[in-house]
């Protein structure tokens, strides 16, 4: 298949697939015209990249997976190198959500807090919200 039918079956533009060629994620094949040529491997590729991109995976993190599919590994993340790529995101994520916790208890007490000082005083004078 040439470059616009890959584009179109693995939902993405030309110029992304020319920035995996680039980045060597993806075959630079030609025919003898010069066209770019694919086949439903490059498309698993592709599909593969786009997955984990939309888990939040940087591309180059994806680079692991793309080898292991192309080293015949009918799934990406049936090698050790995409496990620990797994690993390693599973911890970031879990430090973010440790860090998105706290935030949240601390925005929750702010709110606790502003709402008995709310209660204990007189109506504020806002111009936010059409109070005056």
């Amino acid at each position: 298949m040439r470059i616009g039918e890959l584009a179109q079956r693995a939902g993405t533009t030309t110029r992304t697939l020319r920035y995996y060629e680039t980045r060597g994620l993806l075959p630079a094949r030609r025919a003898g015209n010069g066209y770019r040529t694919y086949d439903e491997g490059d498309l698993r590729l592709v599909q593969q990249i786009r997955t984990l991109q939309d888990f939040g995976f940087e591309l180059e993190e994806t680079r692991p997976f793309v080898e292991c599919l192309r080293s015949g590994h009918p799934a990406g993340d049936s090698c050790p190198a995409s496990l620990a790529v797994y690993r390693a995101k599973l911890g970031e994520l879990d430090a973010l959500i440790g860090q998105l916790q706290s935030v949240r208890a601390q925005v929750g007490a702010q709110l606790a807090k502003a709402e008995a000082d709310f209660a204990q005083g007189p109506e504020p004078r806002c111009a936010f919200g059409g109070h005056t």
